[in-house]
């Protein structure tokens, strides 16, 4: 019964904590911990202390899972060599640069023990990482590289912190840390392929939706269990499975239980990693209390821990910064991948949180360890104080710092031009496949809708201030108030006892469907049904500036000139009909083209990205 009310409290709390920091517009994990914080000093809060077990086998899986799922593998290879750099090159290099820092102030301790402590304050956390991330709209690929990083180097500490551990004992040597490095890292991968092979191929063959999901949502258990099984990373092999599996997932069969997965994950991540948040929280009173006996004396015991907390916070930018400029000096990586600006690695240097994952990881140390509660009090001051001051200032420095994230009206344009591309290609499938004995109203029927979901994405670009709303906005507004009278209709004839309860069930569900389709397209529109939507823009020129363009050809090479000359990364390229300039995007650093319009009032460009003609008014802010 206990543990049935400290689950309802949990989760009541969770929701509660995440819906009021959306509201308030506050970091929902910062909230959360500070929420756990004052519940561990409330008398009639039980003292709750944290099992290791339940974290590393309970918690991380499933949510390094959810994140590889989230994750492109083409992004993750293309940035292989600086997430490798973190992931593996820090956490090593913090281990022993952070253990020798606690031998130093604490001779008491010995020096495995706190290596130890290295091991386990190391590595950022990926729940605080994603999470922070998410909020702060951070350019793309350091988003791309602190996800990598987290999601690897939980695998990497764990295993310096085995050896450390074994070092305590006095049973370890250079070739047998060499040889349980290689086989935790060979063997979580190569289980966590095997995994995901497995998987797929069951998914592949299930088609029952509750059953697929059920593979789904057992997936990282069926990848972590035999890898620890052998002396493997469980973890590695966990990252692995659900980035293959989150690569495999759109090309395989049975786009319902796609959906479903994606729901069914998104419900498990948002309770497991606010969880773990108020979790850490919780621990607070328990830890303190546990060194108020220690013979180190308590002055020095939070006076060392602070100093431990400088030192993580110092170490990480000596590591970031020549880890991510020296391998250029090399001419070959240099040309291939541009350093990046000085912004870039001052962000990714700061937003090293801390999280759950250490506060478990110190509790697997020995329990007849000497001073063991001041190494715990120290990991959950490393926790607390990079999860506030990281978490805190980190929006701010990237304001400050002026890094530009990912351009909304970028993206809408992309993933217009990605829609038309695709409803080109089913047209032309339709043309393919159709017969002289196939009904010519069928046929038009797939293609107008075809073509309208494909128009739906052109019309939300646009001015907002348009008069009018969308016709999809309009259609989806109207059909929805016909759904709600549907329903209303088949639940009075429900209460009249005339249809069997399977056959109304049936109806409800189809209605159902067709609402959640209807919600997923009004997410970016407005759906009042009293106007104030986004302009329409029509290809064929919607205002003088697009009609008058000229025509220009697209140069057989072409890139962006400033891009080059400035060093940075261009993302996507696009091209003036004034004068034939060509520059970079809004989401890429530069905004060239954009700058250009600004610098010279030459209102139109267009895209020359392949496969993509269409172009943009700058002045009039409307496409054609």
């Amino acid at each position: 019964m206990e543990i049935a009310l400290g689950i309802l409290v949990l989760v009541a709390v969770v929701c509660a904590g995440s819906a009021l920091g959306r509201k308030l517009n506050i970091s929902v994990p910062l909230l959360l911990v500070l929420t756990g914080v004052a519940g561990s000093f409330l008398p009639f809060v039980p003292p709750i202390e944290l099992n290791p077990e339940v974290v590393l086998v309970g918690l991380l899986p499933p949510l390094l899972y959810a994140a590889a799922l989230r994750t492109s593998l083409f992004d993750f290879s293309s940035n292989r060599r600086a997430i490798g750099l973190l992931s593996v090159g820090y956490v090593i290099f913090g281990t022993f640069a952070v253990g020798l820092v606690v031998w130093w102030l604490f001779p008491e301790i010995p020096l495995a023990a706190a290596i130890a402590l290295g091991a386990v304050v190391a590595p950022p956390d990926a729940v605080a990482a994603t999470a922070i991330a998410r909020k702060v709209r951070m350019p793309r690929r350091i988003v791309t590289i602190l996800e990598g990083e987290s999601l690897v180097n939980d695998a990497t500490a764990l295993i310096c912190l085995r050896a450390a551990i074994a070092a305590i004992s006095g049973s370890v040597s250079v070739s047998g840390i060499a040889g349980d490095f290689l086989l935790a890292a060979g063997g979580g991968v190569a289980v966590g392929m095997a995994a995901a092979y497995v998987l797929t191929e069951l998914r592949k063959r299930t088609r029952n939706v509750a059953i697929n999901t059920s593979t789904s949502l057992i997936a990282p258990l069926v990848a972590y269990l035999p890898a620890e099984a052998i002396h493997a990373s469980g973890v590695l092999a966990v990252v692995v499975t659900g980035l293959v599996m989150g690569t495999k997932a759109p090309s395989m069969p049975n786009g319902a239980a796609r959906l479903s997965q994606r729901s069914n994950w998104n419900t498990v991540q948002f309770l497991l990693e606010n969880s773990v948040f108020l979790l850490i929280g919780l621990q607070v009173r328990t830890i303190i209390d546990g060194v108020q006996d220690d013979s180190l004396g308590a002055g020095r015991i939070w006076a060392g821990c602070a100093l431990i907390l400088l030192a993580v916070l110092v170490l990480r930018p000596v590591w970031v910064f020549p880890a991510t400029y020296l391998p250029r000096l090399i001419p070959a990586v240099r040309r291939n991948d541009p350093a990046p600006p000085w912004q870039f690695a001052a962000i990714v240097s700061w937003a090293g949180m801390r999280g759950v994952v250490t506060l478990a990881a110190v509790l697997v140390l020995p329990a007849d360890l000497e001073h063991r509660s001041v190494l715990i009090l120290a990991a959950l001051v490393v926790v607390g104080g990079t999860l506030t001051l990281q978490g805190f200032t980190l929006p701010g420095l990237v304001r400050l710092l002026r890094v530009q994230g990912p351009d909304q009206r970028e993206d809408a344009l992309n993933q217009a031009s990605l829609m038309q591309l695709a409803t080109v290609a089913g047209v032309e499938r339709l043309q393919e496949l159709r017969t002289e004995n196939d009904p010519p109203e069928v046929v038009a029927m797939l293609k107008r809708r075809t073509q309208e979901r494909g128009l739906a994405a052109w019309e939300r670009l646009g001015r907002p201030s348009a008069e009018t709303a969308t016709p999809s906005a309009r259609y989806a507004w109207l059909r929805l108030a016909m759904l709600d009278a549907e329903r209303a209709k088949v639940l009075e004839l429900r209460r009249g006892g005339e249809y069997a309860h399977e056959v109304l069930s049936a109806v409800l569900d189809r209605l159902d469907v067709e609402e959640s389709m209807l919600d997923l397209a009004l997410d970016e529109v407005d759906t009042s049904g009293e106007g104030g939507g986004e302009g329409i823009a029509r290809p064929g020129g919607v205002c003088a500036h697009l009609e008058s363009a000229r025509s220009r050809e697209v140069p057989a090479d072409p890139f962006c000139a400033n891009c080059r000359r400035e060093g940075t990364t261009t993302v996507h390229l696009r091209m003036c009909l004034a004068c034939g300039r060509v520059g970079c995007c809004d989401s890429s650093p530069g905004s060239h083209a954009s700058r250009h319009f600004e610098a010279t009032g030459h209102p139109v460009m267009r895209s020359i990205e392949p496969g993509e003609d269409w172009r943009w008014c700058y002045q009039d802010d409307l496409l054609g």
